[in-house]
């Protein structure tokens, strides 16, 4: 019996480790008996063992995140309609963040469901007016969050986790897909044009029926938010989109300031100018935002009594810099704008009629 064990592991290791070493050495290998006995094996001059495996259950991924998503029951006080959506748990002491479509607004009460069966009345905190993002609160500690990704990190082609609750009962559903596309001009205004009260780019994904995953997490195979699912209705037909994870927790981070309503508000529409657009439209530019209405009224495109319209902004202007920061694909006009405050004073750096101007703007 000790010379059959002590054989068996000799012979495994002669074919499993030296016959490949020997295979590789220019005497050896010129034998067909070594290069056979070294067929299918990979030599790694490594000395510890690593398994690779793709584990193919989406609830095992999402295990840890599942238990912060929540289910919202929202009833008006009149009894007349009821609606159920998904949230999710952004603080460990109740705060929820939901899509405003999600819920209903105005004269209701809400009862969130957790993944422990427990119920709690909720609060309605607001909605954040630039990301359409909705916020509760329930009285309640040591709750399960949601861990936020760097959405600047994710590229098109990334596989994401949709994960929705909104069948009336504490039930997830899942669904996986791809970030198809990120959409850097792409603004919730729902018009034609962008307006600086609202987020600009999201993120685009490739799988059907969203409306069960409206205010839900969509999170990575590391289990982390990468954004929220929301909506808007553009010439009568509802869109799709995700809002990223940074610019979610910049939403959440004024709820928690209690700055909710304090955002700066411009009063502008506009195009945001691209390399495309520019050479379509024979612009000066190559980027900017460019004041515009499609009809050509100026006061639809520089809104009356607005801060804009105050610092003497007009149509057909094209905004450059906010505060010295450029106005491109990458740092659109209304998410420059929505980093400052009620009060708060800017500079913009405009061309006009060939002219560089710097026109100074109090909120």
């Amino acid at each position: 019996m000790l010379v059959f064990i002590i054989g068996g592991f000799g012979g495994v290791y002669m074919d499993r480790y030296l016959f490949p070493r020997m295979s590789e050495n220019s005497f050896f290998g010129k034998f067909s008996f070594f290069r056979n006995a070294s067929e299918n094996v990979t030599v790694i001059n490594r000395t510890e063992q690593i398994t690779v495996r793709e584990d193919d259950s989406i609830n095992q991924i999402a295990s840890r995140a599942s238990t912060a998503v929540v289910n919202i029951i929202s009833m008006e006080k009149s009894g007349s309609q009821t609606l159920s959506g998904t949230g999710v748990l952004a603080t460990g002491d109740g705060v929820i963040i939901t899509y405003r479509d999600a819920i209903l607004e105005k004269n209701s009460e809400y009862t969130v469901l957790l993944y422990n069966n427990n119920s709690y009345e909720a609060e309605f905190i607001g909605i954040d007016e630039f990301s359409n993002l909705a916020y509760l609160r329930i009285e309640a500690s040591n709750l399960p969050s949601i861990d936020f990704a760097n959405s600047d990190d994710f590229k098109p082609g990334k596989k994401l986790v949709f994960i929705g609750n909104s069948s009336g009962e504490y039930q997830n559903r899942f669904s996986i897909g791809l970030l198809s596309n990120i959409d850097k001009t792409f603004n919730l205004s729902g018009k034609t044009v962008a307006s600086t009260e609202k987020l600009e780019g999201v993120f685009e994904s490739d799988f059907g029926n969203q409306q069960n995953y409206l205010g839900g997490p969509v999170i990575s195979y590391g289990g982390s938010l990468v954004g929220i699912t929301g909506k808007t209705s553009t010439n009568n037909n509802d869109v799709y989109f995700q809002i990223p994870s940074n610019m979610v927790k910049k939403s959440l981070d004024r709820v928690l300031n209690g700055e909710l309503d304090k955002a700066a508000l411009l009063g502008v529409y506009y195009v945001t100018i691209s390399k495309e657009y520019a050479l379509t439209n024979n612009t000066k530019k190559d980027r900017g935002a460019l004041i515009y209405s499609p009809s050509g009224i100026s006061s639809l495109a520089v809104i009356d009594g607005s801060p804009a319209q105050k610092a003497g902004l007009r149509i057909n202007d094209i905004v450059m810099a906010v505060n010295g920061k450029s106005v491109d694909l990458s740092n659109s006009f209304s998410n420059l704008i929505n980093q400052y405050k009620k009060g708060d004073e800017i500079e913009l750096s405009v061309f006009r009629a060939g002219e560089e101007l710097k026109i100074p703007v109090k909120f």
